[in-house]
């Protein structure tokens, strides 16, 4: 029997002279096959977006839970009424370390007297889960009498006798999440080897200048002599923030702090950009170790001029990321007269609820336009949103090797998963890119002004007059 010309002349037995055939010939023979055979069954419709999304979100989810599985749990909270859990992981819209909270230091002896006077609620009181870090206590809460979930619902209880946000969950950070989120799209194999946006001609744009970039780590190879990214060579990272990767199995949401670095470089090749890989779980870290890695890390030698954070979370009720203010009072990030900036991804839902750091009024929230200046379909946006940049089909380092996809819409329900393979370099798409072209671009300008201290003056330099989107966005970078 021989197939429709379309299958480029392949036929059932000129397939076993040449058993290696490519997925998207043998998604064409299956097409053929099922058309001709009819007790083949064909496949189920194909799923509306709003299916993909929430299909998206469950495998993002299974995916940091099952990084979490040794040193913790995490649960799903969906902020309905009355507070609870979702029974289904596509219905979430944050994630929490179950039976713990977060409360500022200062306000734990007030919270222990809540609990002592409510012992018809409660069994028990709180107590430390460890010794507070700059402030911030993670506290154990009791459990309950009644069958209400012991984080959701104990938070609401605290909010209207304490005031809301006295006591917050012990969120989940992430770099992807929530249908589309930090990146939108899995790496892709690119069309071309240049990087996009393309390198700067100036090799002493942003020298003198520290860029932090908060990420999942640093893939060390990207910055080998003889790599395809010779941008990279000199970025930095301590060996427990090298990023270890598998290159016959290349592991999800590998490679994004390498990406995410290569693109402030191409920004500003004579920055020093040092990775900090704390989200090394799934692409996801809790609230309270990112606020106690950060801390740390603020008060190493070598300060930063610019923290470009490519992550984020929505939150219970949205109410503010409780580390981050507690952060931000100690190390002055909301004072502005302070120079140190922190830039940060604005996620990628198409939502307008805020996401946090980013919606912070101190934190450069940045979403993504394409190439036409118009807002990408999975920006995130809203008043909270301070810029856009470039965030579709931007090409940057990303590891050597083969990796299997996991998104719902790159895999076929019958041969599978798309099988793709990198060369040291990817095509990407998200807020977490579009992030670090504004951190590249605040550290170029800072060099060329012979400013080398004072980031926020930087920013105001640049978006003094941004470029406008077909929508009114401000707009900085390259399209």
């Amino acid at each position: 029997m021989r197939l429709d010309p379309a299958v480029r002349g392949v036929t059932v037995s000129d397939s076993k002279k040449s058993p290696i055939l490519s997925v998207s010939m043998m998604r064409r023979v299956l097409l053929q096959l099922r058309l001709r055979l009819p007790w083949i069954p064909s496949p189920a419709p194909d799923p509306t977006p709003a299916d993909l999304d929430r299909e998206r979100l469950r495998i993002q989810i299974d995916v940091i839970r099952r990084a979490f599985r040794e040193s913790g749990d995490v649960a799903a909270g969906d902020n309905g009424r009355p507070p609870r859990r979702p029974k289904d992981d596509g219905d979430a819209a944050f994630l929490f370390r179950p039976g713990h909270a977060l409360v500022a230091d200062d306000r734990f002896d007030e919270l222990d007297r809540f609990f002592g006077d409510r012992q018809h609620t409660y069994e028990g009181t709180i107590g430390r889960a460890r010794d507070s870090v700059g402030g911030l206590a993670l506290v154990t809460l009791p459990a309950r009498r009644d069958d209400d979930d012991v984080v959701l619902a104990t938070l609401d209880d605290i909010d209207d006798t304490l005031g809301r946000g006295v006591a917050t969950p012990d969120h989940v950070l992430y770099v992807t999440l929530w249908g589309r989120a930090c990146p939108a799209t899995e790496p892709e194999e690119p069309r071309a080897t240049d990087p996009f946006p393309p390198l700067s001609p100036d090799t002493a744009a942003g020298r003198g200048i520290n860029v932090s970039v908060v990420d999942t780590g640093w893939w060390k190879a990207a910055g080998d002599p003889g790599s395809a990214t010779p941008w990279l060579s000199g970025v930095v990272a301590d060996p427990s923030d090298e990023e270890i990767v598998n290159q016959a199995a290349i592991h999800e949401y590998a490679g994004h702090g390498t990406f995410v670095s290569g693109v402030v470089r191409c920004m500003a090749p004579g920055s020093r950009v040092e990775v900090e890989g704390f989200l090394t779980q799934g692409g996801a870290i809790y609230e309270s170790d990112i606020f106690k890695q950060l801390n740390q890390a603020l008060t190493d030698g070598d300060r930063p001029h610019v923290i470009s954070i490519s992550a984020g979370t929505h939150t219970r009720w949205s109410i503010p990321l409780l580390s981050f203010e507690l952060l931000a009072r100690i190390h002055q990030f909301d004072d502005p007269e302070r120079p140190i900036l922190v830039v940060a991804a604005a996620g990628n839902d198409s939502s307008d609820e805020e996401f946090y750091p980013a919606a912070f009024d101190w934190v450069v929230g940045v979403g993504s336009v394409d190439a036409d200046g118009k807002r990408s379909d999975f920006s995130n946006y809203g008043d909270w949103v301070n810029i856009y940049a470039r965030g579709r089909d931007l090409v940057n380092a990303f590891p050597n090797g083969t990796y299997s996809c996991h998104y719902p819409e790159n895999i076929d329900k019958v041969s599978g998963p798309d099988i793709r393979h990198f060369k040291g370099i990817a095509r990407w798409s998200g807020t977490s890119f579009s992030t670090p072209i504004v951190s590249g671009l605040i550290a170029a300008h800072m060099t060329a002004t012979g400013n080398k201290v004072d980031a926020r003056a930087a920013y105001a330099d640049l978006t003094k007059n941004p470029q406008t989107g077909p929508g009114g966005e401000p707009i900085i970078g390259p399209l």
